[in-house]
């Protein structure tokens, strides 16, 4: 897994991209660069799919546990770019409801 990130002012949003595979070995590695974000400065979380291969449902936990950060200060967490057999698991797992997703270019 390979997480690049950078904050943009004009927006006030985290713009995190995604590479690989987010699994129980590589979660909490995500978990901690989102939450050092956040800890960093607060703002809308937009992350970027389009190289993430795979999640499994320790990644998905880690991505609730950090929309239950951002929503303590009224932020948002956008998710672009989904494969469509990683947005099914969204769907399937009725994430696609509490996520902002937004449909690959």
């Amino acid at each position: 897994m390979k997480i690049e990130r950078k904050f943009d002012d004009s927006s006030n949003s985290w713009q995190v991209k995604l590479e690989g595979e987010i699994d129980i070995y590589n979660a909490p590695e995500l978990k901690e660069a989102l939450t050092n974000l956040i800890d960093e400065k607060q703002g809308d979380i937009i992350i970027d799919c389009e190289d993430l291969k795979y999640i499994d449902s320790t990644g998905l936990g880690v991505l609730i546990s950090i929309l239950k950060k951002v929503k303590e200060y009224d932020g948002v967490i956008k998710i672009t770019n989904l494969k469509p057999y990683i947005n099914k698991i969204f769907t399937i797992t009725g994430l696609d409801k509490i996520f902002i997703i937004e449909a690959q270019r």
